[in-house]
């Protein structure tokens, strides 16, 4: 069988399925049997596939329409544009979180100390490891296993993060950072059964539900960030859908300067504040 021929019974097997994006995901999965980039199979569509790829590429499109996501079976998900490993362990880098780093570096570029809180597969704190290379950055999530991934994730892009395993912000001693960056689990509880198969299956329940109405997990951060934050220093979260108004209104006296930042589709994704002088 040639690369053509594989590619385009994948593709209908993923289109059988329902799968998204069928043609990209078989692309993506024949890349990663083989080891090579998309590119290649427009260089190369007569290739015999070898019997072990396509041994490999029938697993993972098994392993596909059965509702495990693509990029846990990859291992890969980019994030501003650097690779980052990922397994169940961890959720998966959205386009999205993207938003917080932004907002972190056009508000608090100058910040010298940060913790990215809940870090699972650590790519905010990575990269603002990357983007802000003078700042002193840690990492913190309640789970271990994600903390292994997001350790491999700065060794692999050679970024210096501290990691620490606590809730929230426990670990941490009062006034010592100048911004705090979180994509806390905000999934309210009840709404399990609408979220996608691939995530409501896949991707761990600790990182996803934010408690009953999905802004617990706010409640405890606002104060906790006051705490630790240096007068000046900002909080910088990433927002559930339709929690704007309920996060914002937990922001007291001691805030201000408190802005939201919409996504490329103008839903309200970040919601930033700074501690008050």
């Amino acid at each position: 069988m040639n690369l053509h021929t594989a590619l385009s019974q994948g593709t209908k097997i993923l289109e059988d399925a329902g799968v998204p994006a069928a043609r990209l995901t078989a692309e993506v999965l024949l890349g990663h049997a083989m080891k090579v980039r998309r590119e290649y199979f427009y260089a190369h569509p007569e290739e015999e596939l070898t019997e072990l790829a396509w041994i490999h590429y029938g697993r993972y499109l098994h392993e596909r329409i059965g509702g495990k996501p693509t990029q846990y079976i990859t291992k890969e998900q980019e994030f501003y544009g650097r690779p980052f490993f990922v397994s169940p362990a961890v959720l998966i880098p959205r386009p999205e979180t993207e938003h917080v780093v932004e907002t972190a570096l056009r508000l608090a570029g100058g910040a010298r100390r940060i913790v990215d809180v809940g870090c699972g597969s650590g790519a905010i704190a990575v990269t603002l490891a990357l983007e802000m290379p003078g700042a002193c950055v840690a990492a913190c999530d309640i789970s271990y296993g994600a903390l292994q991934v997001a350790h491999g994730n700065a060794a692999s892009n050679k970024a210096r993060v501290d990691f620490v395993q606590c809730d929230l912000l426990s670990a941490f001693a009062a006034e010592s950072m100048d911004l705090v960056a979180s994509n806390p689990p905000y999934v309210p509880e009840g709404d399990e059964a609408n979220l996608q198969r691939e995530i409501r299956e896949h991707e761990p329940a600790v990182a996803l539900y934010g408690g009953p109405t999905g802004n617990e997990i706010y409640t405890r951060l606002i104060p906790q960030a006051e705490r630790v934050l240096r007068p000046g220093g900002w909080l910088i979260m990433e927002l559930g859908w339709r929690s704007l108004d309920a996060v914002k209104a937990m922001f007291g006296e001691g805030w201000h300067n408190v802005e939201d930042v919409a996504d490329l589709a103008g839903i309200p994704r970040v919601l930033a504040a700074r501690r008050k002088p």
